[in-house]
């Protein structure tokens, strides 16, 4: 009949000796024998295939293979197109990054949050920065205070070795 598919067993391939059958159309025939439910695909010049193997017994449904696959295919395309990927954006600091600098990087943060991005905010400290970690954090209120109206902090920001990370997301 049809094409053999290595996720589903159609026709001889179905090993259970009974099955819930199931006509084309979604009407429930019942529990009938391997050998009554492939007559009655065959009789139908059908295929008969296993929907849902796991079921007690297992259930099959008689219908056209390939259609099926097609129709199948065809689901799985159009739920990859609504399928939505988050790009992250990383920006570093430094805790003595100038005010116009901390501007023009949050400039381009905005950019990046209304194209869809999630933003990893990291500010780096090297050597005795380290000893005055408020600077870093003074940094990241700065920038979340410029991005209020678009973006809030997903959460707090959280001290990785010498790197304060915070991530923005859109409201």
């Amino acid at each position: 009949m049809s094409k053999k598919d290595d996720s589903q067993r159609i026709n001889q391939e179905i090993r259970a000796p009974r099955v819930r059958l199931i006509e084309e159309n979604g009407n429930q025939i019942g529990i009938v024998s391997i050998q009554e439910a492939l007559r009655e695909a065959e009789k139908r010049e059908l295929d008969l295939v296993e929907i849902s193997p796991d079921a007690n017994p297992p259930v099959c449904k008689i219908l056209d293979f390939g259609k099926y696959k097609y129709q199948q295919h065809k689901h799985e395309k159009e739920n990859r197109k609504k399928q939505h990927v988050v790009q992250m954006k990383e920006i570093r600091f430094r805790p003595g990054t100038d005010v116009h600098d901390i501007e023009t990087k949050a400039k381009k943060i905005r950019k990046f949050i209304e194209d869809g991005s999630k933003v990893k905010i990291t500010v780096m400290f090297r050597g005795r920065e380290m000893a005055h970690k408020e600077y870093g954090h003074r940094v990241l209120e700065v920038v979340s205070e410029q991005l209020s109206d678009i973006a809030r902090m997903e959460s707090e920001p959280s001290q990785e070795g010498r790197f304060l990370t915070t991530y923005l997301v859109a409201k």
